[in-house]
């Protein structure tokens, strides 16, 4: 028989102990917890970032009925709208300003050089017709008609670029570079790089 004495000590230590295993229960459930939401979390965040991108700005996502690869670019002129496509039968589809009558061209060409807010030097067929531009605009001036980005086509003078004049885009206006709002082009020059094909219907 334990004395009076031991086991009120007893008594304590096992108090001690209960309690003792309690926290920790406590403690590795909410270990547990956190664990859960940060594997919830990071399959969403690795969910999110297979996905597609959503468009942003003016970009519509359709669907194509031609084939064409992922990640190439398709302007129709007529529609006045270029396509960026990303997945079989997927684009993303954005308003543009295209050639006016006489300057349009279709074919196939690719990006051979992205840039962000480039200076603008007038081409021979501009100057002809506007004799009083200099020979340089810079670039983010808000006399330039480049816009906030822009990439050029291999093999001649042409550019999907951004604008100065918001109010052409959806018209036949340019020389025949493909014009697109500022917020599209930002969004497109994000998804390409240099070698993305180009094709002008």
């Amino acid at each position: 028989m334990l004395s009076d004495r031991a086991h009120s000590i007893k008594m304590r230590l096992t108090r001690v102990l209960q309690g003792r295993w309690a926290g920790s229960a406590v403690r590795m459930s909410a270990m547990r917890g956190k664990v859960l939401v940060a594997t919830v979390l990071a399959a969403v965040a690795g969910s999110s970032a297979l996905a597609p991108k959503a468009a942003q700005a003016h970009g519509d996502m359709v669907t194509m009925r031609e084939a064409f690869q992922p990640g190439t670019i398709v302007v129709r002129t007529g529609e006045r709208r270029l396509y960026y496509v990303i997945g079989y039968g997927q684009a993303i589809r954005y308003p543009v300003g295209v050639g006016r009558a006489g300057k349009q061209w279709s074919g196939v060409s690719y990006i051979d050089a992205k840039y962000i807010r480039p200076a603008w030097s007038p081409p021979a067929v501009v100057r002809h017709d506007h004799p009083g531009l200099p020979n340089v605009i810079a670039g983010g001036s808000p006399r330039n008609p480049m816009g906030v980005a822009a990439m050029s086509l291999a093999g001649g003078e042409y550019a999907i670029h951004g604008t100065n004049q918001p109010g052409s885009i959806g018209h036949f206006v340019s020389y025949g570079c493909i014009r697109m709002f500022n917020e599209d082009i930002t969004d497109l020059f994000d998804r390409v790089s240099v070698g993305t094909q180009v094709v002008v219907q």
